[in-house]
């Protein structure tokens, strides 16, 4: 037989559906295990959007739309874009599709030529590296540290850029980090972009899980320059706890936004109508119920933070965004605990779960092998739990 796709056969899977995988598995075994693997909202979806979904399927709107989403729904992004980050795009601007990370793989799509390098700053969000090979980039990563609040300075950026270098990806706030660019740190990136003439792709999903009282700049506000060259990509999964209704979008310039709506014409067709029409019911009713769990996130947050710091041998900093604690464990690199000598975050992750009962995900898929990642978007008493086990894990006990 002929070989296969050399593109395809590099693709890896991804490292936290594997553990969230493994959880599921040893769950439905019957273990008493708690998982902090997926990033995904424990909240149920808001009965509104809900009822707007049911009401769509009692109305007979099951067709197909156009293939870059609904009139009704794009209007409803363009007018909450406007209300929550001052942003101005024309519906037609605005493509809709089957989750963000679609979007950012037709975003990719619609820009990169093979060989074009992708500038991606590490700790990244693990499809990332994948979604850019996938489409025959380069991925460039730019390390940073826990020091540096895992944060790329302007000067970095200019640094790793080449004259092959198409664009870049930014998460704000960071999966898997939580941490936030403040508007100077952005301001400072967009000059760079605008003066080396690069696109970025600004995945901001994570825009409304903001605490402390910071405020959250969204790149394309910043100059009209850095809007034209900024793919924004945003959607209902994680503020609405809508993950399984599969609504992102991408907001861009006209000639951008049409290339990826003929893109979507042919690769996915229309989002799922239903779906649909309950994104456009959560953009457009009341945004109560979202800072209500922002809330909820906030305080899960000091908790986790607080406590994980309490424990000899880990140690993080704290977030200012999304869902997610990046724990240290450079102290623990090197170490025995059950028989096994731990290397990197893969090892502390395998016998975390073997031993201890909890899944988190090591930050290997992430370009951090010295770090581990857990979602705070989980109940209390899971979290209390968790970190008890991860005490008793450290000091040598099995659960």
């Amino acid at each position: 037989m002929k070989e296969l796709s050399n593109l395809a056969l590099a693709v890896q899977p991804s490292t936290t559906m594997a553990i969230d995988a493994m959880f599921k598995q040893m769950k439905a075994e019957g273990q008493d295990v708690i998982g902090f693997g997926a990033g995904e909202p424990d909240f149920a979806t808001p009965d509104h959007i809900k009822e707007a979904g049911i009401e769509a399927i009692h109305h007979n709107e099951t067709k197909y739309t156009p293939s870059a989403g609904t009139l009704e729904l794009r209007k409803a992004i363009c007018q909450r874009m406007k209300e929550d980050l001052g942003l101005e795009y024309e519906p037609s601007q605005v493509a809709v599709s089957n989750g963000a990370k679609t979007c950012v793989y037709v975003a990719l799509r619609a820009l990169v030529n093979p060989g074009d390098e992708v500038i991606l700053p590490a700790p990244y969000w693990v499809s990332y590296i994948e979604l850019i090979r996938m489409v025959g980039g380069v991925p460039v990563v730019i390390d940073t540290t826990e020091q540096e609040h895992f944060k790329i300075t302007a000067q970095k950026l200019a640094a790793a850029i080449t004259p092959k270098t198409k664009c870049m990806i930014l998460n704000n706030p960071s999966n898997p980090t939580g941490m936030m660019y403040s508007r100077k740190e952005l301001e400072e990136i967009a000059r760079v972009c605008v003066e080396k003439d690069i696109y970025v792709i600004s995945d901001e999903i994570y825009c409304n899980l903001v605490y402390d009282g910071e405020e959250f700049v969204s790149l394309p506000t910043l100059s009209p320059e850095i809007k034209e060259r900024t793919l924004l990509i945003n959607g209902v999964s994680k503020s609405y706890a809508m993950t399984g209704w599969r609504i992102g979008y991408v907001a861009a310039n006209p000639q951008v936004a049409k290339i990826i709506s003929n893109y979507l014409s042919h690769c996915t067709g229309s989002p799922c109508t239903i779906s649909q029409k309950a994104a456009a019911v959560a953009y457009s009713a009341s945004q109560e119920l979202v800072d209500t769990m922002r809330q909820a996130f906030e305080r899960r947050r000091n908790y986790m933070v607080e406590r994980m710091n309490q424990i000899e041998g880990v140690s993080c900093i704290q977030p200012h965004g999304a869902f997610y604690v990046m724990m240290n464990i450079e102290k623990l690199v090197g170490k025995e605990f059950h028989g096994t000598v731990i290397r990197d975050a893969d090892d502390f992750g395998n016998l975390f779960l073997k031993y201890g009962k909890v899944a988190v995900v090591p930050g290997t898929g992430f370009g951090a092998p010295n770090f581990v990642r857990w979602s705070y978007a989980t109940s209390i008493e899971n979290i209390k739990e968790g970190l008890n086990r991860l005490e008793k894990f450290l000091k040598g006990e099995t659960v």
